[in-house]
């Protein structure tokens, strides 16, 4: 089975080509070639797929086989793959996720993307291992809770506490948690604990609840560059259309063949 590994300022995944059809029982599949021992290792597996609605169809599974509904550093990674094994020589391409259908430019070295309004609910504070939390929550076609800091972000023990955020019973689909300090009104910080994958080097949906967060708070400008242990993101608000624009890097890694 070929596939090419591709990664968005680290946060990396496996990709396949199901245009002439999927592989039985994806969500294992996903799980053993995302295994970082015994598979390919990867933050998740991306499935290039047919669409009615769009040029193409992305469906995401995350490293535990989860499917998810939208990934910002996939489908920017997406866009590369395609025009990597020559499917389109399009320049904007319409791709159709579970979060709806997202426009993704190539601009050179960097990809653009649509990635829809972001929706921001009143800040909850919910009780894990002892603590009250104050969440923001923000969906960018999947579930994150946004925990805007002074300071610490660098102390904060993700591989702790994101695995109780993210199963807390307030959310029971469960959630993204991104811990986010204010570096100036056009910077942000982030650390992101992804649903199903765990602490992750970049989150482009986590970015974007991140600004959306941020801004709702009055904190940060519309316009703002959001910061990743991967790497940064330059994100941009637009009020008239309400949809975030992401921008960053998406790169080959390697090309493989899976042996299951």
């Amino acid at each position: 089975m070929k596939f090419i590994k591709m990664q968005g300022l680290g946060n990396d995944y496996l990709f396949l080509n199901c245009l002439e059809g999927e592989p039985e029982n994806l969500p294992a599949l996903a799980a053993a070639m995302s295994d970082r021992h015994f598979g390919a290792g990867a933050d998740g597996l991306i499935c290039l797929c047919p669409s009615r609605r769009g040029d193409f169809r992305m469906r995401m599974f995350n490293a535990d086989g989860s499917e998810g509904e939208m990934c910002g550093n996939g489908i920017r990674c997406l866009a590369r793959y395609i025009r990597h094994c020559g499917l389109s020589g399009k320049d904007a391409l319409v791709i159709e996720t579970k979060a709806g259908l997202r426009r993704v430019e190539l601009l050179g070295e960097r990809v653009r993307v649509d990635m829809g309004p972001p929706a921001v609910s009143q800040p909850v504070e919910v009780t894990a291992l002892g603590k009250r939390w104050r969440l923001t929550p923000v969906s960018m076609g999947n579930p994150h809770g946004v925990i805007l800091l002074e300071t610490g972000l660098e102390t904060v023990d993700l591989g702790h506490i994101g695995p109780a955020l993210e199963r807390h019973p307030a959310f029971p689909g469960g959630i993204n948690v991104e811990f986010v300090t204010i570096a100036g009104r056009d910077r942000l910080r982030a650390r992101v604990w992804e649903r199903g994958s765990g602490e992750t080097l970049a989150c482009g949906t986590g970015a974007c609840a991140a600004l959306a967060a941020a801004v709702t708070a009055g904190l940060t400008e519309r316009s703002a560059r959001v910061e990743l242990p991967g790497g940064s993101l330059s994100l941009y608000w637009d009020e008239g259309l309400d949809t975030i624009f992401l921008t960053g890097p998406a790169e080959l890694v390697y090309e493989g063949e899976y042996l299951p």
